[in-house]
C-alpha cells in the first residue's frame, strides 16, 4: 500500500475516536500491551516525559520539546489529533515522520493489526513507540489522547509525569464531576516517579495528593511557582502552560538544561515544534484569530482573552462536534456578535443547522453553512478593516482553514 492508502486503510479498520466518537473508546490496555510484546516493547528503550490534562497539554508538550531541543537532545514528539497531515502526531526535533515509515510500519504489521482488530489510535501508539525507539531519541514527549488511566500512551514508565488541569470534557467516558475526572487523568502517575499538576484547583488537588501517596511520588504544583516566562505562543493561557512545562524539566533527572535552553526553548516553540492552531493569527485586517479550544473551560480563556483584543466588530466561525454539551459553551459567547454556524468536515460534526437552532435559544444570532470553507468565506467577505474573526469551536474547524 501507498501512504494514501495506507492511511485509508488505518481509518477504515476500527472506528478513529476523533472522528467517530463514543464507538471508539476502549477500556483496557490489552491490544497495546499486546503489541508493544510484538514489536519488542519499544516503550522500554527510550526516555520519555508522560503529559495529561483537560486543556493545555498539547502546548505544554511542545514548549518541553521546544526546551529539550534547545539543550541539543534528539527530542521524540507524540500529539493528538493532527490538524491537517497524520504525520503531525509524530515528529523527531519538530520534523515529521516520513510518509513511507508510516506505510512501511503499517505494511509490515498488518496481519498482527488485523487479527488482533486494533483501533487508529493503538496502531498509532504503537507506530510512534517504535518510530522513536529505532531513532534512537534522547528522550520522547508522550501526550495522554484521552483521560489517563486507560489510554494507550499508558504503557510508558516516564521520567516525569505532567497533568495540567482538570475540566469537563470527554464525561461521556471520564465521569460526570471533576474528581472523577481527576481519577482517571490521575491514571498515569506511577510509583515513585515525580509527578507535576499544573494548576492546584481546590475541587481536585486531594485526588492527586492521595495518588502521590500511593505512588510513593513527589508531588509538584506548578502554580505555586509566582515566576513568568516569556513564550512565543500566544495567549494568556500560555502562562501557566509555560510553568507546568519549566516545573517538569525541574523535575527531570539525568539531563543538562540551562535556563538559557528554558527561556530560549519557550520563545522558539513554533520554530522548534511547528505547533499550530494555538491562538493562530492568519492575518490582520481583519484580524483573524484561529484556535482549537473546544470545552467550557478552554473557551472560556480564549474568549477572556478577545476581549482585551481592539475591534469594531467581532465575527465568529463557529463548529462544533455532536457530543458537546452546548449548555454550558454557548452561553460563555457574547451576543453582540455575528454568527457562521458550520459542520466540521467529519462524520463526529454537528450540523450546522442544530447548532444554529441551539445558538439561538442563548441569543448568537448568524447565520448557517453546510461546510467550515463556506462559513469563513463568508466571514471574510463581511468583514471590514478594524474587525476581528475568530474561527473555532472544534479542532477540525481549525484544521479545515489553516
Amino acid at each position: 500500500m501507498n501512504y494514501q492508502q495506507t492511511l485509508n486503510w488505518m481509518f477504515a479498520q476500527l472506528p478513529m475516536y476523533q472522528r467517530e466518537g463514543k464507538t471508539a473508546f476502549k477500556k483496557d490496555l490489552s491490544n497495546t500491551l499486546a503489541f508493544s510484546k510484538e514489536l519488542n516493547f519499544p516503550e522500554k528503550r527510550f526516555k520519555s516525559i508522560h503529559v495529561g490534562g483537560t486543556n493545555g497539554k498539547g502546548s505544554t508538550s511542545h514548549m518541553l520539546a521546544s526546551i529539550l531541543q534547545e539543550a541539543s537532545y534528539k527530542v521524540g514528539l507524540y500529539t493528538s489529533p493532527h490538524l491537517k497531515n497524520f504525520t503531525e502526531r509524530i515528529r523527531i526535533n519538530g520534523v515529521e515522520i516520513p510518509k513511507r515509515k508510516v506505510s512501511s510500519f503499517i505494511n509490515k504489521n498488518k496481519g498482527f493489526l488485523e487479527s488482533q482488530k486494533l483501533s487508529f489510535f493503538e496502531m498509532t501508539v504503537g507506530m510512534a513507540f517504535d518510530y522513536f525507539a529505532n531513532e534512537k531519541v534522547d528522550i520522547a514527549i508522550i501526550e495522554v489522547g484521552l483521560g489517563g488511566r486507560l489510554d494507550s500512551t499508558n504503557i510508558i514508565k516516564p521520567e516525569v509525569s505532567v497533568i495540567t488541569n482538570i475540566g469537563l470534557d470527554h464525561t461521556q467516558f471520564l465521569g460526570e464531576t471533576l474528581p472523577e475526572i481527576a481519577f482517571e487523568k490521575a491514571g498515569i502517575i506511577k510509583e515513585n516517579i515525580p509527578i507535576v499538576i499544573g494548576e492546584k484547583q481546590e475541587s481536585v488537588k486531594d485526588v492527586f495528593i492521595t495518588k502521590a501517596h500511593e505512588c510513593r511520588s513527589s508531588l509538584f504544583f506548578a502554580s505555586d511557582n509566582n515566576e513568568s516566562y516569556i513564550t512565543d505562543l500566544l495567549g494568556d493561557y500560555q502562562i501557566k502552560n509555560s510553568k507546568t512545562a519549566v516545573e517538569a524539566i525541574n523535575q527531570l533527572k539525568g539531563f543538562k538544561i540551562s535556563i538559557k535552553n528554558i527561556s530560549d526553548g519557550l520563545i522558539n516553540v513554533v520554530k522548534n515544534t511547528n505547533l499550530k492552531g494555538r491562538w493562530q493569527v492568519l492575518q490582520e485586517n481583519p484580524k483573524v484569530i484561529c484556535d482549537t479550544a473546544h470545552n467550557k473551560e478552554g473557551l472560556k480563556i480564549v474568549l477572556n482573552q478577545l476581549k482585551k483584543e481592539t475591534f469594531k466588530k467581532i465575527h465568529f466561525v463557529l463548529g462544533v462536534v455532536s457530543d458537546k454539551k452546548l449548555d454550558e459553551v454557548l452561553p460563555l459567547f457574547p451576543k453582540e456578535a455575528t454568527y457562521y454556524f458550520c459542520k466540521p468536515n467529519i462524520p463526529r460534526g454537528m450540523s450546522e443547522e442544530v447548532l444554529c437552532k441551539k445558538a439561538a435559544s442563548f441569543e448568537l444570532k448568524g447565520e448557517k453553512y453546510s461546510s467550515v470553507k463556506k462559513a469563513y468565506k463568508n466571514a471574510l467577505s463581511n468583514a471590514n478593516q478594524g474587525d476581528i474573526i475568530y474561527v473555532g469551536g472544534s479542532t477540525f474547524v481549525v484544521a479545515e482553514i489553516i
